[in-house]
């Protein structure tokens, strides 16, 4: 099973897809973490990659499938995949597809979170994380005991230059100017489309998201 998870940024759902992924024992696989992964172990690649983002440029979609085709050569046909916010583009997405096709696999299900732009923008600008131990608080939703200290080990908290209001509204516009075609994409797509509302309890967001996921695959729901 290949699952496609979209959502804009703060939406949660790289929360939810690491709760899933546990469960089912698949396969997590997020452009950024095999970029960042690939650029550490200095693969060639990694290096052609590095170039890029030397110069500024964004890593092109040739590059990003490739890296895609050569983590999927290491995953067992029977392992679940499930994509954590890649495909970004429809170019992508159509890339995807024939990658998959050359190892006997397809895109089974797409699962889109969606949320307010003001919950979004509430959850990324109050965000606020610890430079020590990694830690992560919300001023809205889940703040520190004590203003600008973390309660796990007492560093002083951040507020990142990405999650300033203004860059954050940037941020959506983006992914909406991206995103728009790409669920066009998708909703002609053989793959079953789901839309989960992500602005509710995450235990109910979890188990809308677990069932769309597992409709079709056969697991306990």
């Amino acid at each position: 099973m290949v699952v496609v998870l979209l959502g804009p940024p703060g939406v949660g759902k790289g929360t939810q897809a690491v709760r899933l992924v546990d469960e089912l024992s698949a396969a997590h696989v997020s452009t950024g973490d095999l970029l960042r992964a690939a650029r550490r172990d200095g693969t060639e690649l990694g290096k052609i990659a590095q170039g890029f983002m030397d110069r500024g440029e964004l890593v092109p979609d040739e590059l990003i499938l490739d890296l895609v085709k050569e983590h999927l050569a290491g995953i067992d046909a029977s392992t679940d995949v499930m994509f954590d916010g890649f495909p970004r583009t429809t170019d992508q997405a159509t890339g995807l597809d024939g990658v998959l096709e050359a190892s006997g696999r397809k895109v089974d299900s797409v699962v889109l979170f969606e949320a307010p732009d003001d919950v979004l923008i509430k959850r990324l600008s109050g965000r606020r994380s610890c430079p020590d131990c990694g830690a992560v608080f919300n001023t809205y939703f889940s703040p520190p005991a004590a203003e600008g200290v973390c309660d796990r080990c007492g560093g002083a908290l951040v507020h990142r230059a990405d999650d300033e209001p203004e860059t954050v509204q940037r941020r959506l516009q983006v992914y909406l100017d991206q995103t728009a075609p790409l669920i066009a994409f998708y909703e002609e797509h053989p793959a079953m489309m789901t839309s989960i509302a992500a602005d509710r309890d995450v235990d109910q967001i979890y188990g809308e998201f677990r069932s769309a996921v597992t409709a079709g695959d056969g697991a306990d729901s």
